[in-house]
């Protein structure tokens, strides 16, 4: 039987009893989780789809060279390998705690649902009940799971991107970040402090051009906030700054524009 065939068999059996005893709620509970965890992906295939897309951004971001650009180059990238395959792997690792407990939960939800319904109705049944209504109610946590379980896999990998990202930069070098939000998007559901950071410019703690004092942290530093992706479902993405001459001007120092008029470097 599938899941929403023992689900109807259930509801029928108590709107036609009643709760006339805790065994019979039971019963019902071990057939419903038997037949929930048939109904979703099992933890090994959704694991797998996860490491696929890990492994896929992984890839584009630093076998491909997809980080090479003007500030870093290849050999950089390939220096920071061992690093970041370690990033790659402490990801898959959360990722599998994270689906787990994902899956778990959905099953409990069901089964808390069910049998705080089941055990509602009076002794000898009820004909007050509207099946379809209560079906919808107690299997709604299951039915967003698929959903739930791709924002997973989309949640993790950005995740990896964006720590990847903050690798590279700090390794070479990269003095400040710019918050970049999605808030503009249709139907993102963005956090309203991510939307006031959109655009500001974040140093990085402890960087050159800090210890030279060329710079100043108008906006704070980045260790001072959230990262971006570090929050559930987050989307928001640094673009990182190796020079003065990119740097806001206010966010410049007396002695850093006198150090940028003097150099073609800075």
């Amino acid at each position: 039987m599938t899941f929403f065939e023992v689900l109807t068999a259930a509801i029928n059996d108590f709107i036609e009893y009643g709760f006339d005893s805790q065994s019979r709620v039971d019963n019902w509970l071990k057939k419903i989780k038997e037949a929930a965890e048939k109904a979703l992906m099992s933890e090994a295939q959704m694991q797998k789809e996860m490491e696929k897309s890990l492994n896929a951004a992984f890839s584009r971001l630093v076998t491909k060279g997809g980080l090479v650009n003007k500030e870093v180059s290849k050999y950089d990238i390939d220096r920071l390998k061992p690093k970041l395959r370690s990033e790659l792997d402490r990801r898959i690792m959360a990722s599998a705690n994270l689906i787990k407990y994902n899956r778990e939960q959905s099953i409990t939800d069901v089964l808390r649902r069910f049998e705080g319904w089941a055990t509602s109705i009076p002794k000898g049944g009820s004909l007050a009940v509207d099946r379809n209504k209560e079906k919808q109610n107690i299997k709604k946590s299951l039915a967003k799971m698929p959903f739930n379980q791709r924002r997973v896999v989309i949640d993790q990998t950005h995740k990896l991107i964006s720590n990847i990202n903050d690798i590279v930069a700090v390794d070479n070098g990269a003095i400040a970040g710019k918050w970049h939000s999605h808030w503009k998007q249709i139907n993102y559901d963005y956090r309203k402090d991510h939307k006031e950071r959109d655009e500001k410019v974040y140093v990085i703690r402890g960087n050159w051009a800090s210890e030279k004092g060329f710079i100043k942290a108008t906006n704070g530093y980045t260790d001072d906030i959230t990262t971006p992706g570090e929050e559930v479902y987050c989307r928001c993405y640094y673009k990182y700054i190796y020079s003065l001459r990119k740097m806001p001007e206010e966010m410049l120092t007396k002695k850093g524009k006198l150090a940028l008029q003097s150099s073609k470097i800075l």
